[in-house]
């Protein structure tokens, strides 16, 4: 272990975040710029599901100023624990109406509305935390990036396994050489089975049309994406499976469960992308897919393909095959394997926190300390965006915009290339498929008029 070379300092910095000192008083009045000793004051955009967990976290690193949902009785719920916030059910109308009381802001709205939110805060100089995935596109992804980039905000993505002691000495295995050069990995996971519906259970659009319940601000919700007629189908869940809100397994769940390998082999932008999908239907995403990753040479890197397993055909889930594990091993739920010159890496855990290296002879030498798990991982990786945000230093958030937009880009890209059926050749500089006009149509998602970001 002491050949390997690697900075600890920049992977373990914010390993023990939670004890960083951030439970502070006083204020100076003024948004722009957060003091040491300054209490942060968030808004927070979507309360109900993940997003109440998220406001109850930063609710106990600063003070909540503004709460939004298009839920009243999510938004009550929440109302009744932090009295003392404006609730709206127009995330536009909090933000400019509490433009001078918000430091910072919490996204946690479905995926078709993330990019809107989050980039109208960011434009009035809000640091913004984002729930996975960051975007509904890959333009979004893109823009995200940009616009954190001008407006030098701290981001963070909610990717909460990025705090997590355990992933981070795995990217330091991976970066300090162990396995030696890796060409190719393998991630699985085990959405949308048994979460949430889409293709095959659903292939159409609903025709039953409801009214629209009195407590659901139904134009809200779908914001950006277009008109349809209220189905108890979309909200408060399945929107997941959708084309229009949701991004599908890889939306869900890829942020975690490729996060290991990709910062650990320092990944950036495909520049070839391929799937092969069940049938594709206009409304939601395909019963199972297997994608392609082609990552080009990285300085002395070499090149890395990347294969993402989801969702079951027959009921069969879609995995990796046995064959790339010892014998007697079997994929677990969902995770990720890294096959190196020198070895290879298992990884049974959504957030990449444990690792397994094989074969186990070669590397009974190599200590794995044992970590105990973080029972405060998604509370810890709040704790550290609002640490950048007190030291003004955007990239003292591991899973910033910088980075997480890049990854967020990556894994969206799949949807590209399974919606359109086509293999796409990409260029990362320019974000633009240069093989398929036909494909490119996906790349960006059409927007509502007076929602356009």
């Amino acid at each position: 272990m002491q050949k390997l070379t690697v900075d600890r300092r920049s992977f373990l910095y914010g390993a023990s975040v939670a004890g960083f000192g951030i439970f502070v008083q006083g204020r100076r009045g003024l948004a722009a710029g957060v003091g040491p000793n300054d209490t942060v004051q968030f808004a927070c955009i979507g309360v109900g599901g993940k997003g109440s967990s998220d406001t109850d976290h930063v609710g106990h690193l600063g003070r909540i100023v503004g709460l939004c949902d298009i839920d009243r009785h999510r938004l009550d719920q929440k109302a009744a624990k932090f009295k003392e916030a404006k609730t709206t059910a127009d995330f536009r109308e909090l933000l400019h109406s509490l433009e001078n009381k918000i430091d910072a802001v919490v996204v946690s709205t479905p995926d078709h509305t993330h990019a809107i939110a989050a980039v109208t805060a960011m434009r009035m100089g809000k640091h913004v935390y984002c729930q996975k995935p960051l975007a509904h596109s890959v333009w979004e992804a893109r823009l995200m990036r940009e616009t954190a980039r001008q407006k030098h905000v701290c981001t963070q993505m909610g990717n909460q396994g990025t705090a997590d002691p355990g992933f981070r000495r795995g990217v330091e295995l991976i970066r300090g050489g162990v396995l030696g050069e890796v060409r190719e990995v393998h991630v699985w996971t085990n959405r949308p089975f048994k979460y949430w519906k889409q293709a095959p259970d659903i292939v159409a659009r609903p025709r039953e049309t409801p009214p629209v319940p009195d407590y659901v601000s139904w134009d809200l919700f779908l914001g950006p994406a277009a008109e349809r007629p209220y189905n108890p189908a979309y909200h408060p869940h399945n929107w997941r499976g959708f084309w229009d809100f949701g991004t599908g397994a890889l939306g869900d769940m890829a942020c975690h469960t490729t996060n290991l390998l990709y910062m650990g082999l320092q990944l950036g932008i495909p520049t070839r992308v391929s799937a092969v999908s069940s049938e594709i239907n206009p409304e939601t995403y395909p019963a199972h897919s297997t994608i392609t990753y082609e990552f080009p040479a990285r300085g002395s890197l070499p090149p890395v393909k990347l294969t993402w397993y989801e969702g079951a055909k027959n009921g069969v889930r879609n995995l990796p095959p046995e064959s790339l594990f010892p014998g007697g091993v079997r994929p677990s739920e969902s995770g990720s394997l890294l096959i190196g010159s020198a070895g290879r890496m298992y990884s049974p855990n959504d957030y990449g926190a444990e690792q397994v290296l094989w074969p186990e002879d070669r590397f009974k030498h190599v200590l794995l300390p044992r970590i105990e798990r973080e029972r405060d991982t998604d509370l810890n990786h709040k704790r550290e965006w609002v640490a950048a945000i007190r030291a003004n230093n955007p990239h003292h958030a591991l899973s910033n915009f910088d980075y997480a937009a890049s990854l967020t880009e990556t894994m969206l890209l799949g949807n590209v290339a399974s919606r359109s059926g086509e293999a796409i050749d990409y260029n990362p500089e320019t974000g633009q498929i240069t093989n398929s006009s036909a494909a490119s149509h996906y790349l960006k998602s059409h927007f509502r008029k007076g929602w356009e970001i």
